[in-house]
């Protein structure tokens, strides 16, 4: 690179995420127009506008949140207080409590309400190094409600310094107007609510949760094949609950991930693999659930499945927005490796939202989305519980929050 760069971070160590993992000690890292453009040794670096001697820190990609419902309205700890004093779900529900809750908390809630509710919790993630985050509809469960969540979603990308990719949801629970017509609902969805909402730009890919207790596998298909009729991706919670052979399914349409997994069996990872889906892993829901089926991450890992990390940030299983912590829970429950947490909260994470020429490593021509790091070496992002010890994030080639 013989051009002025407009950053130059030096004394700095890489973890760049390429090739399974990849460490540059001793580096320096130089930004033009937004973009990474040259890596490598402080003394052939190209001349820069402006330096960052980084002091010895180590430097990642930006991580990437790729499965939230950070956009929502309501809170749940009443309902989380009476499950720990002994009630049921069915006690629950049938006081007004669970999903449908937040359904009513949202769809009474304006797109300003959405955003003061929830910019919060986004900047929570951020302050831990996040810089790209996926946000679900899903709580509106009708046009205007779930128009209103994909909103928001966006204006949070306008507000705060981080990417948004947005995902509709509108199949994650039946709404009570459609009690007993799942085929009705999943009609109205397919041919007016999906189609108005993609065509005013508000939707990045589509979801649907296929479950006994969500949508069958093939409600689940039509609400797909509308998808590609659109032109959008998909993406599934796929086997939390149960077996219902949706991960075969994203994957049969090409998805980019299949999220959950606890009940995943070997021809859903097999299809994965062949397919190259991503496998979203949320251990937060499976830590507030008390849950006890583990995905199986032995086998995804010898088949080759690439294995993002998430929060899963939502009111009722998983109140997260430390995706530093997802990862300690990934390794600490699930037995990943730091090397695999961290691919997963970015090279895998930008996967599982399609964006992987753009972010989730170091390397040139890739967005200059990065996080600065006070810590030893990489393994101490998922080793320590509670800490937080990100220096400064870059977004774009921005310097966004830097701490002395």
């Amino acid at each position: 690179m013989t051009e002025v760069a407009d950053l130059l971070f030096t004394n700095v160590h890489l973890a760049t995420m390429v090739d399974g993992y990849g460490e540059i000690e001793n580096a320096a890292l130089a930004v033009r127009h937004g973009r990474i453009a040259w890596i490598g040794p402080r003394a052939e670096a190209p001349p820069a506008r402006e330096e960052h001697d980084c002091g010895g820190a180590w430097m990642t990609p930006g991580l990437v949140d790729c499965h939230t419902h950070i956009v929502h309205a309501g809170n749940r700890s009443k309902e989380w207080e009476a499950r720990l004093n002994g009630a049921s779900y069915e006690d629950i529900a049938r006081q007004g409590g669970g999903i449908m809750s937040t359904v009513r908390a949202t769809r009474a809630a304006s797109v300003d309400d959405l955003l003061a509710q929830s910019l919060p919790r986004v900047a929570r993630l951020l302050a831990e190094g996040v810089t790209t985050l996926e946000i679900k509809s899903g709580y509106g469960l009708e046009a205007a409600a779930e128009e209103r969540m994909l909103r928001a979603a966006r204006e949070v990308a306008a507000r705060l310094p981080v990417r948004v990719a947005t995902t509709f949801l509108g199949a994650h629970a039946l709404p009570p107007e459609y009690a007993g017509r799942p085929d009705d609902y999943v009609d109205m969805l397919c041919t007016q609510m999906l189609p108005r909402l993609a065509n005013e730009g508000l939707v990045d890919a589509v979801d649907a949760f296929c479950e006994r207790i969500g949508f069958t596998h093939a409600q689940t298909e039509r609400m797909f094949a509308a998808a590609r009729r659109l032109g959008l991706p998909v993406k599934l919670h796929a086997e939390q609950l149960s077996n219902q052979d949706g991960a075969a399914l994203v994957a049969r349409y090409g998805g980019l991930s299949a999220d959950h997994l606890e009940h995943l069996d070997s021809a859903g990872i097999e299809a994965m693999a062949l397919a190259g889906t991503v496998a979203v892993l949320l251990p937060g829901a499976y830590y507030f659930l008390r849950e006890t089926a583990a995905p199986p991450v032995e086998a995804l890992r010898a088949a080759g499945v690439p294995m993002a990390v998430a929060t899963d940030c939502n009111p009722g299983t998983s109140p997260l927005t430390s995706l530093l912590l997802a990862m300690n829970m990934a390794a600490t429950l699930w037995r990943l490796t730091p090397q695999e947490a961290l691919l997963g909260a970015t090279i895998h994470g930008a996967r599982a939202l399609g964006l992987e020429g753009q972010i989730g490593t170091l390397e040139t021509g890739k967005l200059a989305d990065l996080a600065l790091w006070d810590i030893a070496r990489p393994a101490d992002l998922v080793y320590a519980m509670g800490a937080n010890p990100c220096r400064a994030v870059v977004n774009g080639g921005i310097v966004r929050a830097v701490r002395v």
